[in-house]
């Protein structure tokens, strides 16, 4: 199965708007390509100054963000996508594309993804990295497949932060979106009763079940494949949604549906110039507590006044 890769060549100075544009179009991650503090990084990261010649040829001036998109997405409309919004912020780029085996671009991925830190409590460890100490913390065992969520993008840091926070003894989770079922898998090892995990992707779904397995959580998970919640009945006491702005938009017109007076509503994947979009939409029985932020990306917490 081939997917298409496109790589978006910017000026290093604009990577970070540049990659937090990229995000949006793709649901499971982007890989961004930076020399331009290589010194540095390597000293900091591996303590050593030795740096193979090759990568000290690379062009300082420059970066790439790369995105691959599946064989049932429109390459077409992320390139399309792609030029509006960096013309719209003024970013000299170049775009170009190749066809790509998933497989190859995973592999070569696996090797940057280590176990990280996330918040006070947990530990993300991909399944293939032993060198790890738990230092206490909740290890939460992941293999993401192709499926957004991996601890490594700041909207999934922000809703795990917020999760610590808010998760209490035998709460019920609904996880709108759950890609690889990170954030249902988290809650459930913090203390949650049940999570319910919901994705548009089958294959989504199918990876969240797995990790669910992975960390022997599955007897209080549930994956269903639907769009948005409209598979989904009850209420909750705790929802996250770590989607684009637009589908938290749509989800929110009738999310209260599946609240209480006391469900606190997670949403994150907000880059900064939608925050607006997004509180404008909001219907006027839900107000917003809190605010985590990172970069350009927000994630709000809110409850029914």
């Amino acid at each position: 199965m081939n997917w298409t890769e496109i790589v978006a060549e910017v000026d290093a100075k604009d990577v970070d708007v540049a990659g937090n544009i990229a995000q949006m179009t793709v649901p499971y991650g982007i890989y961004i390509e930076d020399y331009s503090n290589l010194e540095e990084e390597v000293l900091e990261i591996a303590h050593i100054d030795l740096i193979d010649e090759e990568l000290l040829k690379m062009d300082r001036s420059k970066a790439k963000v790369h995105i691959y998109i599946s064989p049932e997405d429109n390459p077409n409309e992320a390139l399309s996508f792609l030029k509006e919004r960096f013309a719209a912020e003024n970013i000299a780029f170049r775009l170009y594309s190749n066809d790509c085996d998933v497989e190859g671009c995973l592999e070569n991925w696996k090797k940057y993804f280590k176990p990280i830190e996330v918040g006070e409590k947990l530990l993300i460890r991909p399944i293939w990295r032993d060198d790890f100490t738990p230092n206490g913390r909740l290890v939460l065992n992941l293999e993401p497949g192709v499926a957004f969520g991996t601890g490594t993008h700041e909207t999934t840091r922000l809703c795990l932060q917020a999760l610590e926070k808010y998760v209490t003894k035998d709460c019920t989770m609904l996880d709108v979106g759950c890609g690889s079922g990170i954030l249902s898998v988290a809650g459930l090892l913090l203390g949650a009763k049940s999570a319910v995990g919901v994705d548009i992707d089958e294959l989504a779904v199918k990876a969240s079940v797995e990790n669910a397995k992975l960390n022997n959580v599955s007897d209080r998970y549930t994956g269903i494949n639907g769009n948005l919640a409209d598979k989904v009945s009850g209420c909750f006491d705790i929802i996250t949604a770590n989607i684009v702005a637009d589908a938290i938009i749509m989800l929110s017109a009738d999310i209260q549906k599946l609240m209480h007076e006391k469900t606190i509503y997670i949403m994150s994947g907000i880059i900064d110039s939608r925050l607006d979009d997004l509180l404008a939409a909001l219907p006027e029985n839900i107000r917003v507590i809190e605010q985590f932020e990172e970069k350009n990306w927000l994630c709000l917490v809110a409850m029914l006044k």
